[in-house]
């Protein structure tokens, strides 16, 4: 079997990574003559492995739909906002979701609520474990056409599987009886079985009243409220402030 045969069979076994890899190889036969055989087979195996790594991250961020792209090393720690840099680290090591906790995150609007919501979500991505990102209106709207369509069942099954639901800018209005049954629904699916983070602008406190029946808002609040983690933002918009400052 000659190399272009070679490379031929790497890309139909979709092998690519190990194909570009050989082809670099060749390309370049000085940097890698004085490699043994599986030196060289070990360059291959490893930048197959990450290129597979790579593409795995593409699709979960692209399933994901975050909001905003947002990085870690970005966060402003700066302002006066409550935000504790040593519990935001904590977080970002990802083991409240592997251990299926949830995160609430409450605060005025502009104080980087979904920008963080956002950043657990692009890291949860890059380790590997599956994010939905939802605004609450956008989730409701998607559940109604569910069970309009008759995809109900598999749009929870989705959700069920996802390792971080992000549910951002909760609380804006009182839900309907059949959102509560919904949201009920997926919070019961995912007890004990996936991480949940939702932001609001509302405080915890008042989560009871925006859920309206006091029977299901018990129910869906034991399963949010238990082992969660809590950040409270406060101060004024971040936004205004740097449009004052441009």
């Amino acid at each position: 079997m000659n190399t272009q045969q070679t490379l031929q069979q790497l890309h139909s076994l979709r092998l690519t990574g190990m194909a570009d890899s050989l082809s670099q190889q060749l390309d370049q036969p000085n940097t890698y003559e004085d490699l043994g055989f599986m030196e060289r087979l070990s360059m291959l195996v490893g930048h197959e492995a990450t290129c597979r790594d790579n593409r795995k991250i593409t699709r979960l961020l692209r399933q994901a739909k975050l909001r905003l792209h947002a990085q870690p090393a970005d966060i402003d720690y700066s302002t006066r906002r409550g935000l504790n840099k040593d519990s935001m680290a904590q977080l970002l090591q990802l083991e409240w979701i592997r251990r299926h906790h949830n995160c609430l995150i409450e605060g005025p609007t502009g104080t980087g609520k979904t920008y963080l919501a956002c950043a657990l979500g692009q890291t949860a991505c890059e380790q590997g474990l599956s994010v939905r990102y939802y605004r609450a209106s956008r989730l409701f709207e998607a559940l109604t056409i569910a069970h309009g369509d008759g995809s109900f069942g598999k749009l929870l099954t989705q959700l069920a599987k996802t390792d971080l639901l992000i549910i951002d800018d909760w609380g804006l209005d009182v839900l309907t009886q059949r959102q509560r049954n919904d949201l009920l629904e997926i919070m019961e699916d995912r007890h004990a079985l996936g991480a949940t983070l939702i932001t609001s602008q509302l405080p915890i406190s008042h989560w009871h009243e925006a859920i309206g029946d006091p029977t299901l808002a018990d129910a869906i609040l034991d399963r949010l409220l238990h082992n969660a983690y809590k950040i409270k933002l406060k101060g004024e918009s971040m936004r205004k402030k740097l449009a004052t400052i441009d």
